[in-house]
């Protein structure tokens, strides 16, 4: 199982599930990020937190606690 804390820079991923549960993943609905979307990896933190993402068009930063509940395909 890849996610996408493990995704690399200028990498375009599509989700194939969240994982987690409650206000968390609700959130990270919420943000756009759901089941067979596509992510575009724009730049990562030299430590890895956080990863800034373009999703739906729009850009997005995640922290990486966020980043590792993202299950990618």
């Amino acid at each position: 199982m890849r996610t996408l804390q493990e995704a690399v820079l200028g990498e375009t991923v599509k989700v194939r599930k969240i994982s987690g549960e409650g206000p968390v993943k609700r959130r990270i609905m919420d943000m756009g990020i759901t089941k067979g979307v596509s992510i575009f990896v724009r730049k990562v933190a030299p430590l890895g937190d956080p990863v800034e993402v373009t999703v739906r068009g729009y850009e997005l930063s995640l922290r990486k606690q966020d980043a590792v509940m993202i299950e990618l395909e």
